[in-house]
């Protein structure tokens, strides 16, 4: 269930990108810890995070009686992007 949810987030990008094989290997799987927080029940509202050394995800769908979801998903050691901010403090707060 979990590799399912994995894919539900990570095979919406372009295939080059997608890390999802990464987690075909259990030792990578193993490292994901889920946490919920709400009932279970279809239609209330809940949120989850799903979180290993490469791995960000975040639902959550607590609004408005549960009809306002965001996710997110992110690799925090290698965003898409460049880490702006640390380049900066190396180049410009050394020691």
């Amino acid at each position: 269930m979990l590799r399912a949810l994995l894919g539900t987030y990570l095979k919406r990008v372009a295939e080059p990108l997608q890390p999802i094989s990464r987690y075909d290997d259990d030792t990578e799987l193993d490292a994901v810890h889920l946490a919920w927080a709400g009932p279970l029940e279809d239609g209330a509202p809940n949120y989850y995070r799903v979180q290993g050394p490469r791995l960000l995800i975040e639902w959550d769908n607590t609004q408005r009686d549960a009809n306002h979801a965001h996710s997110v998903w992110r690799d925090p050691s290698a965003d898409f992007g460049l880490d702006v901010l640390g380049a900066h403090r190396a180049a410009h707060h050394l020691g």
